[in-house]
């Protein structure tokens, strides 16, 4: 018998839990017969919620948490004192190998600490970034770090190249992934400080197939399967990434409500359009990996629905059946011995 994945589901994190959350959860198990789901939350709110829905009792637990971390609360000092909070018991599970994988929509800034301090890193690793996968025209990109590693240095930017081309290998299927740096040119003599230092690192890096640096223009084009860059450039790619995107869908709806021909217009190509903007909307993972950690952290974004937390956990499943971590810690072991 196929062993089970099992994935501890903070079901308090995020703006719409407990109910979003938990539907995404039962989803998840409805769906695939691989998969044991924790839910670790106020447990009397958590199981009002469950009665809502038929599932397999086998496979869902719910595991009792009294205090919850806000997303305004400084992320160190929640991790500290809120021990018994849905996030920090969530991690807990993960590192005493009660579960194989978190998925939260919580507070981004105590999932990245709680991540490294309770979880712990892969021995080796120096800094675990966060991960996650971009809509291109040519179908995703991973974009490491958006959010993790503000102030990195160029060994920690050639150890996300090597994690990165992992997880698209593995996990999306790309044989021999495009690695490419963020720059403000294609030249190798562009960029900053960190820029130049890292740029020969990569290009001597026999692990990873490093194509040069990538302006910000061309990563919806698909150019590369890796963006390597700092957290601070990250997230403000991520960002403009969201931002522009959400812009663009309402300015198309508002252009073809304008007039009637416009109308008669939007009811023709309506089909193809929605099935385009899916496309580059929908996260078909659910979240964005913290790679690097002894056991899988998913951060799903904070407005997740269902569907979204659904994506996650079969994302999870995915991460241990291809042994990503395992390959990390090899690929890592390697280097250390080289």
């Amino acid at each position: 018998m196929k062993e089970k994945t099992i994935v501890v589901v903070d079901a308090m994190g995020g703006d719409n839990a407990p109910v979003e959350i938990i539907k995404g959860a039962i989803e998840a198990v409805n769906a695939n017969g691989d998969v044991a789901i924790k839910l670790v939350g106020i447990e009397e709110k958590v199981k009002e919620e469950l009665s809502k829905y038929e599932y397999d009792r086998e496979r869902v637990t719910v595991v009792n948490a009294t205090e919850v971390i806000a997303t305004e609360e400084p992320p160190v000092k929640a991790i500290k004192t809120k021990k018994d909070s849905s996030l920090v018991i969530a991690m807990k599970m993960v590192k005493d190998g009660e579960a194989d994988a978190l998925v939260t929509a919580g507070s981004t800034g105590a999932t990245l600490v709680g991540g490294q301090v309770i979880v712990g890193r892969i021995k080796g690793i120096e800094r675990p970034p966060l991960a996650p996968l971009l809509p291109t025209k040519t179908g995703k990109t991973l974009l490491v770090d958006c959010g993790a590693n503000v102030d990195a240095r160029p060994s920690h930017l050639v150890q996300f190249a090597k994690m990165g081309s992992i997880y698209m290998e593995n996990i999306m299927g790309i044989e021999k992934p495009r690695v490419a740096i963020v720059n403000n040119g294609a030249e190798e003599e562009k960029g900053n400080a960190l820029v130049h230092e890292t740029f020969p690192l990569l290009k001597n890096c026999p692990d990873i197939n490093f194509i040069g640096s990538i302006e910000a223009r061309e990563i919806p084009s698909g150019y590369a399967d890796v963006i390597v860059c700092d957290a601070f450039v990250g997230n403000v790619i991520l960002k403009l990434y969201e931002g522009l995107g959400i812009t663009l869908i309402s300015e198309v709806k508002k252009g073809m409500m304008t007039s009637l021909r416009s109308k008669i217009g939007a009811l023709l190509v309506k089909p193809a359009l929605k099935k385009t903007l899916k496309r580059f909307m929908d996260d078909e993972q659910g979240g964005a990996p913290l790679l690097g950690l002894n056991g899988l952290v998913v951060k799903a974004h904070g407005s997740s629905k269902a569907a979204d937390i659904s994506n996650a956990i079969m994302q999870c499943i995915r991460f241990k059946e291809q042994g990503i971590n395992d390959k990390i810690r090899e690929n890592i072991n390697l280097q250390e011995n080289a």
